[in-house]
C-alpha cells in the first residue's frame, strides 16, 4: 500500500477551528522533543537558528516526534537554499525561514522549496526521507501538497511590508517575532511594549489582508491570548529550555532559599 504523509501546518491550520498552541524545541535533545510532542500540544518548532541543532540532530528529533499527533516545524538558520533543501529532504514538511523583510526575500524562499519549473530545489527524493525513498507516490509531481512553508518576519520594514510578503506566491504563512522586532524598533528585550505590540497587530492585519494565517510568539499567557484573539491562527506558550530553567528555579526557591524566592521563581 503507498505510504501517505501526515498533514503540513498549512493543512492543519486550514481545518482548525481555533488557534493551534504550539512548543518551542530548543535543547537538541530528541528526548526533549518527545516530551514536548506528547504533551498535548498541537506543534512543536525544532529551532536550528537559535539552538544546537545540525542535520543529524535535527532528524532524530523528527523521528522522536513522528510518533505523536503534533505538527513539527522546523525553523532553518537562515533563508539558504542549501540549507532548505536538505531540511525538507530530511523529511521536515514545514519550514520555517527567519528574517524575512522584503517580498523578493519571501520569492527567494519559495522558489528554494519548490521543484523546477516552478521553483530551484534539487531533486533527489530516492534518496531522501522526504519521499520515504520513493515509497510516496508521485512525490514530486505532487511535492507542493506536501510542504508547506512560513516566513518570520522580525523587522519594522518586514512589517510594514506584511501584506506583500504574505501574498508571495509559495508562501504559505506568516510568523511574527516581536523579540527582534522590539531589537529592530530599538526597544530591545521589550517585546511587549507597546509600539511593539501595536506593530505586531499591524503586520497581524497585513497578513490577513493577504488571506493567508498568521502567528506570533508569547510565552506569557496573557499576551498569547492577547495575540490569539487579534488573530494569531498559530502561536508558541513556551519552549522546553525555558520551562526547565523556571521549574529548577521554583524548586531551588522552594528548597533552599525559601519561600520568597520560591513566589519569584513561579510562572
Amino acid at each position: 500500500m503507498p505510504l501517505r504523509l501526515n498533514p503540513t501546518l498549512r493543512d492543519r491550520l486550514a481545518a482548525a477551528e481555533r488557534p493551534l498552541f504550539g512548543g518551542w524545541v530548543c535543547s537538541g535533545s530528541p528526548v526533549m522533543a518527545e516530551i514536548m510532542a506528547g504533551s498535548g500540544l498541537d506543534w512543536v518548532l525544532i529551532d536550528m537558528e537559535h539552538s544546537p541543532n545540525g542535520l543529524e540532530s535535527t532528524l532524530a528529533q523528527l523521528y522522536a516526534v513522528s510518533a505523536y499527533p503534533v505538527t513539527p516545524v522546523v525553523r532553518v538558520p537562515a533563508a539558504d537554499p542549501v540549507m532548505i533543501k536538505q531540511v525538507l529532504d530530511l523529511g521536515a514538511q514545514t519550514i520555517l525561514v527567519p528574517m524575512i523583510s522584503t517580498p523578493d526575500e519571501a520569492g527567494a524562499v519559495a522558489e528554494a522549496t519548490q521543484y523546477p519549473p516552478a521553483g530551484r530545489r534539487g531533486v533527489g527524493s530516492a534518496l531522501a526521507r522526504s519521499a520515504r525513498w520513493n515509497r510516496v507516490d508521485g512525490y514530486l509531481q505532487n511535492a507542493a501538497d506536501h510542504v508547506s512553508v512560513f516566513v518570520q518576519i522580525e523587522t519594522a520594514e518586514g512589517a510594514a511590508a506584511a501584506e506583500a510578503i504574505a501574498s508571495t506566491p509559495g508562501i504559505d504563512g506568516v510568523f511574527v517575532g516581536p523579540s527582534d522586532l522590539a531589537a529592530s524598533m530599538g526597544v530591545l528585550g521589550q517585546q511587549t511594549h507597546p509600539d511593539v505590540v501595536a506593530t505586531v497587530r499591524r503586520a497581524f492585519d497585513g497578513v490577513a489582508a493577504a488571506g493567508k494565517p498568521v502567528g506570533v510568539n508569547a510565552f506569557d499567557p496573557d499576551t498569547a491570548r492577547a495575540y490569539a484573539d487579534a488573530g494569531a491562527r498559530f502561536v508558541l506558550v513556551g519552549a522546553d529550555v525555558a520551562l526547565v530553567a523556571r521549574a529548577s528555579e521554583a524548586l531551588a526557591a522552594t528548597f533552599i532559599h525559601g519561600p520568597a524566592d520560591a513566589a519569584r521563581a513561579s510562572y
